[in-house]
């Protein structure tokens, strides 16, 4: 008979928090407040706070006023093998306009979350060689959302998590105006592969709201609601880490039962019965609810190759963004993970 212990695994949980712009590109300047500067200091704050933990590793992709191109803050984090990439930023608008927001890597948003995208990609143009690096990217066009990768597609409802939370404590602690957890086709998201939130602290354009973000309580506060909000993550994540231990009877032919793959096809904050009418057609959907969204999958079964044929039928009913995503017993994990597993 064989014995199992779960033991939480240790590790140290890589997080690399991006200060938005720097350098040649100072970002908005609502106000005459620089938005580099109020990141940079947010960044520092966030990132002295998460040290103190002795499950964290902070890496910085800038800790003084220097310009990285945006495909280098995502391969910072990709070399350091992150658990999570924060880019940090400040908002402006030609209205009075207020509020936090967070955003997470998606299909396209709305009109006024495409002009927030246009406005923090464009520091692509101020890049050495920009036409060669982002050859398939138009900072300017609501057509450049090109696909997302598998790794990305995996690691959003993670990234909603993360973003949930940050919101929620600008939201309920500071009571800052709730600009929603947002999708939208920011290229420094593009460039990781590892769940990636970014924070929009809020508009240097409004009088007020910039005056608080440049003050040193602003920035204090502000810090503390993300600082706190990336522990929680981490604390979540721990408590799903574990390694098991099983004694010598082997158990491999049973793994392979304990292994699902599924074929996301929607991610929205609507309810919506799992009929086949609200689904183009498609039978056997699921709904499953992650903090504020409802995840729709489609085809379940233990055998890749099977999913491999749900996912082709999705995409024909004209689901073009659908993805595979796996679990084992009910908890989510990389699709890599569970073909190695099988």
């Amino acid at each position: 008979m064989s014995s199992t212990t779960l033991v939480y695994a240790q590790k140290k949980y890589t997080i690399v928090i991006d200060a938005g712009h720097g350098g040649k590109d100072p970002g908005n300047l609502g106000n005459g407040y620089r938005e580099k500067d109020i990141a940079l200091k947010v960044a520092l704050i966030v990132g002295k706070s998460l040290t103190k933990n002795k499950d964290i590793r902070v890496i910085y992709t800038r800790k003084t006023n220097r310009f990285i191109d945006l495909w280098k803050r995502g391969d910072i984090a990709n070399t350091a093998k992150a658990d999570l990439f924060l880019s940090i930023h400040c908002d402006s608008h030609t209205t009075n306009a207020y509020g936090a927001g967070t955003f997470v890597l998606g299909l396209r948003g709305n009109k006024k979350n495409l002009e927030i995208a246009k406005r923090e990609n464009a520091v692509i143009l101020l890049e050495d060689n920009y036409r060669d690096k982002y050859k398939d990217f138009d900072s300017n066009s609501a057509e450049s959302v090109i696909g997302l990768s598998l790794l990305q597609e995996e690691n959003l409802d993670k990234s909603l998590e993360i973003a949930s939370l940050i919101q929620l404590n600008f939201t309920k602690n500071l009571r800052r105006l709730d600009r929603k957890v947002k999708q939208d086709n920011f290229q420094v998201l593009r460039e990781t592969i590892m769940p990636s939130v970014l924070v929009e602290l809020g508009f240097l354009t409004n009088k007020k709201e910039g005056r608080y973000l440049n003050s040193k309580k602003g920035q204090q506060q502000m810090s503390k609601a993300i600082s706190d909000a990336v522990i929680s993550y981490v604390n979540h994540l721990k408590i799903n880490t574990v390694v098991d231990t099983t004694d010598t009877v082997s158990i491999e032919a049973n793994k392979s039962l304990d292994i699902e793959y599924k074929v996301q096809i929607a991610s929205s904050k609507s309810y919506l019965p799992t009929k086949a009418y609200n689904f183009k057609g498609l039978k056997n959907i699921t709904r499953v609810k992650i903090g504020d969204y409802y995840k729709y999958y489609y085809g379940v079964s233990n055998a890749y190759n099977q999913t491999l044929k749900s996912l082709k039928t999705a995409k024909e009913k004209g689901y073009k963004s659908a993805f595979i995503t796996a679990f084992k017993k009910g908890e989510k994990i990389s699709v890599r993970d569970a073909r190695k597993m099988q």
